[in-house]
């Protein structure tokens, strides 16, 4: 009985890499659009009620737990454990926004973790 590493299909891979270009993409403009613009902190800190508001401070609330990071770190330990292609991108996601988000260190351990997982063999499909 042979044993196989975890590896994505290509099809699979270019899907992954959508979900992480798209989720740098979106980290990058809530950090430098949203939570770092001083003007909208300024309009939100006096008393703005629009939606740019509420997401900042749902944002702000979830970097400063660490969510980003944890959630990034739990996906890449449950992928080592058991890999599946929808942890390993739920794991991508959380980890690029985690890293552009403040959550440097966690993230980057469930990178290394993820990166890890891909040389896990799988079990046999019976």
């Amino acid at each position: 009985m042979t044993t196989r590493t975890f590896l994505p299909s290509a099809a699979h891979t270019n899907w992954l890499l959508v979900i992480g270009f798209l989720s740098l993409g979106c980290a990058f403009y809530l950090r430098y659009h949203v939570v770092e613009q001083a003007s909208i902190g300024i309009a939100c800190g006096e008393g703005l009620q629009a939606s740019l508001c509420t997401i900042r401070r749902f944002v702000i609330a979830l970097f400063s737990h660490a969510v980003f990071g944890w959630v990034a770190l739990g996906a890449a330990t449950l992928n080592l454990i058991r890999p599946h292609l929808v942890v390993l991108a739920v794991g991508i996601a959380a980890a690029a926004f985690g890293i552009v988000l403040y959550n440097v260190a966690p993230s980057a351990l469930a990178v290394a973790l993820l990166i890890l997982s891909l040389a896990r063999p799988v079990r046999a499909e019976e």
